[in-house]
């Protein structure tokens, strides 16, 4: 009997639950069993989404088609309407191993109040299909309403896991072999508060690492700017296992967008808070989401998004053109063309390939220490990736390991290097 298969569409939360979900199907026994892990980020990710269940149910016809995530706890109604979907999970049903023992058999839509959540599911696992770095999952929900965004009505409030949990998960990871972990989240910046430990973001991170020493590599998923504090930026100049890949949620450069964004910072903000990380961080490297054509903005605007980009230092762009979701006060905004839009978002990759190729090009003849993946490749402490000249007698490193190299160039944006014995200095 074949394996279920888990189809993950989205963010690393989503691949986070994605492997607590096959865990349960596996489980189970029910082998043919496609699940759809959806996205609802933008109106495109829903598309995507109708478009993957209706191929798999053509090379899967027999298989029952499972579609979850935040797609369809947005809009369950919209998928079960689909002749090819066999059942829909909410995001809270879909982490429940009863769900998927129970088969064909089980209610065709089974959806509950998101809102009405108020603690994280905690489901351990031991490891990822096909990955060499771990996801732990730290919070859920948002407690944020950004004009833009669908996803709190898809994933609830803010809430976060507690830290004896995060301490298991973590622990069961290294002893599985993994050498990096992410945490994740739907808004980490916001971890704490509803926890009675106090602890915020930096002093839970600072309790993991001393209680998982055997943990050599940790990362950070996305940060909202404004949670960026004085503790965060001291955690980044003292502890060398913390990654110094910060990766921000900034969406705009002007001001006035991100007011009309709703968003809790400036631009001036985030000026600020890439000057003190480097500061604080020798080599500190910058990730952005960026949002190109939103209601509203010129060109003169725009043009204060592109700048921030080399202003900032921002390496790595994820570049989105504006999408309108339905229900969300930004849709109802006067809307820029959507040919502008997509022009707009070209223009903004662009100016990140150009920052990311500078990047790349100033470390050829630096060291680093790289995470080994398939195929000779890896990443480096920075995020950049790599690939490795190992010559025709050398071993190939484990994945998942950390091999020390000496970067030697840089092809199609991916730089070789040439591993080495030793710690890189």
């Amino acid at each position: 009997m074949s394996k279920p298969q888990v189809i993950t569409l989205g963010c690393r939360l989503n691949a986070f639950e994605s492997e607590v979900m096959r865990i349960h199907a596996e489980a189970s026994g029910h082998g043919d069993m496609v699940i759809i892990n959806t996205c609802a980020v933008t109106s495109e990710a829903e598309r995507q989404a109708g478009q993957t269940i209706r191929r798999l149910r053509r090379e899967r016809p027999n298989a029952e088609i499972i579609v979850t995530g935040c797609a369809a706890q947005i809009a369950p109604e919209k998928f079960a309407a689909m002749a090819e979907v066999d059942r829909v999970l909410g995001n809270t049903e879909k982490l429940k191993a009863e769900n998927f023992a129970t088969g064909r058999a089980g209610e065709r839509v089974s959806v509950s109040d998101i809102m009405a959540e108020d603690s994280v599911t905690a489901a351990p696992i031991t490891g990822f299909e096909t990955r060499s770095r771990a996801f732990v999952q730290i919070q859920q929900g948002c407690d944020h309403r950004c004009t833009f965004c669908i996803i709190p009505f898809g994933r609830g409030n803010s809430r976060s896991v507690p830290l004896k949990a995060i301490i298991e998960q973590t622990r069961l990871l290294v002893e599985a072999g993994y050498h990096e972990a992410v945490l994740t989240g739907v808004d980490i910046s916001s971890y704490g508060p509803d926890l009675a430990d106090g602890l915020g973001l930096a002093g839970m991170i600072r309790k993991l690492l001393g209680a998982v020493p055997g943990l050599d590599r940790l990362r950070l998923s996305s940060l909202d700017p404004a949670a960026i504090d004085d503790d965060l930026i001291g955690l980044a100049a003292t502890e060398p296992r913390l990654m110094p890949h910060f990766h921000l949620s900034i969406q705009a450069g002007n001001d006035l967008i991100l007011k009309r964004m709703a968003r809790r910072h400036s631009r001036a903000d985030v000026l600020e808070i890439c000057r003190r990380l480097k500061e604080a961080r020798a080599g500190a490297v910058f990730g952005a989401d960026m949002i190109a054509g939103f209601p509203t903005e010129t060109e003169a605007m725009f043009t204060e998004t592109l700048d921030l980009v080399e202003e900032a230092g921002l390496t790595y762009l994820h570049v989105f053109p504006y999408s309108p979701r339905l229900g969300t006060p930004a849709s109802k905004m006067p809307q820029v063309e959507p040919a502008e839009r997509r022009r707009r978002a070209a223009r903004l990759r662009q100016a990140g390939e150009t920052m990311k190729t500078e990047y790349f090009n100033s470390l050829i003849g630096t060291r680093a220490m790289v995470l080994a993946e398939r195929d000779r490749r890896g990443y480096t402490e920075h995020f950049a990736p790599v690939r490795m000249d190992l010559g025709p007698n050398a071993a190939m490193p484990a994945q998942g390991a950390v091999v020390p190299v000496s970067i030697t160039g840089l092809i199609d944006m991916v730089l070789t290097a040439e591993p080495m014995t030793g710690t890189p200095a």
